[in-house]
């Protein structure tokens, strides 16, 4: 690894950085092997996402509203009713040495969204926990109260948090080599605009490829690029658009809640508080989002605005942003996107933006790497 300093970012040297520490596998030993197909967008059963909160609204107001907070994932809204479930799904071979992974994650959060799109497409096993957004026992075990989480084991356990650092640093091993690869993405405490002490991670849109590698991998210089800006962009806007537009009015609030209730097991009383309240609090959280990251009175506008931006910047020439297969960008924003599927804000997207062909090869894409 002592030839991957090089192509580094300016003034950051990743062999100076203290690795991060090992973690014990939380969940060794589980397996349920699942092959996981994604069928066409069309076929999607209407309304699959939606917010645990509906599980707290039940015993109170205050209860629901602070699920609700875990379970905007930083800003993007959605997660399934809150029980720990295990999936593991069809594996591709591995590069040399068998890689454990197992996922810590909210369902329909696009950050985990991210993550599971990039292992699909790779044919990387790995095993899902669910996390309940309300009291996150299922993370316990980590000082990062945050998903998604992925512990990765490739003859030593490794905790990777944030989903770009996961992605980078994961796929710098397909290439590569897993071992010293996550020093090479060090949390930093940083102070947002709220004077709200959080954690982010240096270097974390590079894959840590020595000279021979970058240029296999990137042979001309902008497409890396052109990679990272876009892997940034949708981490920086495109998921800040999903919650205003999901829960943009009060029956759209209320319908992805309806959906939470027939799917979960609810007592009638329990069931009925769980689907007006909940819709009520992210209905009104939605907005606060919205005059946060100040977007139009009709977010819809925006979220047109962001996906078209994102078709032009493909072009005509290349079915994907990595060419005639997709790269890091197209997975990450592919995996924002995913988690409005069966949403009426998904279908209105699909009908008034140019999103629909890209995104179907995308599926198709990643439904060839599962197979």
């Amino acid at each position: 690894m002592l030839g991957r300093v090089a192509v580094c970012p300016p003034r950051l040297t990743p062999a100076l950085l203290p690795p991060l520490p090992s973690l014990k596998m939380a969940a060794a030993g589980r397996a349920c092997r699942l092959t996981a197909l994604l069928p066409p967008w069309r076929l999607r059963a209407p309304c699959r996402s939606l917010c645990s909160a509906a599980r707290g609204a039940a015993a109170g107001g205050g209860r629901l509203l602070l699920g609700a907070a875990f379970a905007l994932g930083g800003g993007a809204g959605l997660c399934m009713a809150a029980r720990q479930r295990l999936t593991e799904h069809k594996a591709a071979e591995l590069p040399a040495g068998n890689l454990q992974l197992t996922l810590y994650q909210y369902k329909t959060c696009p950050f985990c969204s991210k993550v599971r799109a990039f292992l699909d497409y790779h044919g990387l096993p790995y095993e899902i926990v669910e996390v309940n957004p309300i009291m996150r026992k299922e993370i316990k075990f980590s000082a990062y109260r945050k998903v998604p989480i992925l512990l990765a084991d490739a003859g030593s356990p490794l905790q990777l948090n944030d989903s770009s650092v996961i992605i980078s640093a994961i796929k710098t091993y397909l290439i590569s080599n897993l071992e010293e690869i996550v020093s090479f993405y060090p949390p930093m405490k940083t102070v947002t605009e709220q004077g709200k002490e959080v954690l982010e991670y240096g270097n974390k849109y590079w894959l840590m490829l020595d000279e021979k590698e970058t240029k296999r991998v990137y042979p001309v210089k902008e497409v890396r690029v052109e990679e990272m800006q876009w892997r940034k962009w949708a981490d920086d806007w495109l998921v800040h658009l999903i919650s205003p537009n999901v829960y943009r009015t009060p029956k759209e609030a209320l319908a992805s809640f309806d959906y939470i209730v027939r799917e979960g097991k609810f007592g009638t009383l329990e069931g009925f508080i769980a689907k007006y309240l909940g819709a009520i609090a992210m209905f009104f959280v939605s907005k606060r989002l919205k005059k946060r990251h100040h977007l139009r009175d009709d977010v819809r506008q925006d979220l047109y605005e962001a996906v078209d931006k994102w078709v032009k910047a493909i072009g005509k020439n290349r079915l994907f942003m990595g060419g005639s297969q997709p790269n890091l960008a197209d997975l990450a924003v592919y995996g924002v996107l995913r988690v409005m599927e069966g949403l009426e804000a998904f279908d209105d997207m699909m009908v008034h933006t140019k999103i629909q062909p890209w995104y179907q090869r995308m599926e198709e894409a990643i439904q060839r790497a599962a197979a």
